[in-house]
């Protein structure tokens, strides 16, 4: 995934300042997909613009921009969402450490996967949180918001890893 796609989504979505959108990483795509800075927005925002991908469709008070994706924005995200995924390799750190867990001594594997364990279920009920807000907030009758679907996808996912992690534990207790 590259940062000029997340970007090209958010502004599919709506209109955003580059504050906007570095806002809308830090509370929604940081720490579950993706991660960018101010700094690496900014650039990124000026490449699109370059590339007429995005275009400015407002400006505010000292000088900020509102950007809008152009129809080949929306062709670009388009074609990059049906692209095959794995383009990149992936990188899970989660993964990663159940591939080193035979490194640690069987004490020391029971206290890290009961701490992946505890981790996940702190995600869960952030998440659970996080969907209640959701719906809170999504007036009757109208279709649920695509935020919805990702936050359902998270909060499963990490009770996957919870479930995953407790049944590892029950495993090195009966291999004791």
């Amino acid at each position: 995934m590259s940062l000029r796609h997340a970007l090209l989504g958010l502004l599919a979505d709506s209109p955003q300042t580059g504050y906007d959108l570095t806002k809308r990483f830090e509370e929604t795509l940081s720490g579950h997909a993706w991660n960018a800075s101010h700094s690496q927005i900014y650039p990124e925002l000026k490449r699109l613009l370059g590339d007429g991908l995005i275009e400015i469709v407002g400006e505010g008070s000292r000088g900020s921009k509102t950007y809008g994706v152009t129809a080949e924005g929306r062709a670009e995200l388009r074609r990059w969402m049906f692209s095959p995924l794995g383009d990149t390799p992936p990188r899970n750190e989660f993964v990663l450490r159940l591939f080193l867990l035979s490194s640690l001594d069987l004490a020391d594997t029971r206290v890290l996967v009961d701490q992946m364990a505890q981790a996940s279920d702190a995600e869960v009920a952030e998440l659970t949180e996080a969907i209640a807000t959701i719906e809170r907030f999504t007036p009757p009758g109208t279709r649920p918001g695509y935020a919805r679907f990702a936050a359902e996808f998270g909060r499963r996912y990490y009770e996957l890893q919870s479930e995953w992690a407790r049944w590892v534990l029950a495993e090195l207790e009966k291999a004791s």
